[in-house]
């Protein structure tokens, strides 16, 4: 042992060592197996229960983000069908700014919206051309009208 003590230069240490009088001990491990069993385990759902959570909702996800995906879910489908032309640009329109006033609660709540306006279009579309149909039949009458009284008229 009092060889030990004496050697302080690094050369003393490592003939000791040599020897078999000095051991170097064996570099402590800090695993980090559990961590990630208990990460494959969160992925899958467990240990994320009420009695986990330590932030509010919105710490832990955060309302803006969940804003940020949907309106760009809107927005995407928003551009795709104008520009696959199954809305107009006015109706585009109308329908961004409805999404970002927060009337769309999913991408299904809008196509919703959309077919039910293409629908309401189509439908005013053919009231107004039987409307028109009747206003020219009735020109049609008043002109025949018009055409018989000159005729009784003239004959008389």
């Amino acid at each position: 042992t009092s060889k030990i003590t004496l050697a302080t230069p690094r050369r003393n240490i490592l003939r000791l060592h040599k020897d078999g009088l000095i051991i170097k001990k064996p570099t402590v491990v800090h695993s980090r197996a559990r961590v990630a069993l208990r990460n494959e385990a969160k992925r899958k759902g467990r240990h994320t229960g009420i009695g986990k959570r330590r932030g509010t909702a919105n710490a832990r996800l955060p309302f803006k983000v969940l804003w940020m995906r949907r309106i760009r879910v809107l927005r995407r489908l928003l551009k795709k069908m104008r520009d696959a032309k199954k809305i107009d640009k006015h109706m585009y329109h109308n329908l961004y700014l409805l999404s970002k006033g927060n009337q769309f609660k999913n991408k299904r709540v809008l196509v919703e919206a959309i077919h039910k306006l293409k629908a309401d279009r189509v439908k005013e579309k053919a009231l107004a051309e039987q409307a028109e149909a009747r206003k020219a039949r009735a020109r049609a009458k008043t002109a025949r009208k018009a055409a018989k009284d000159a005729a009784q008229s003239s004959s008389d």
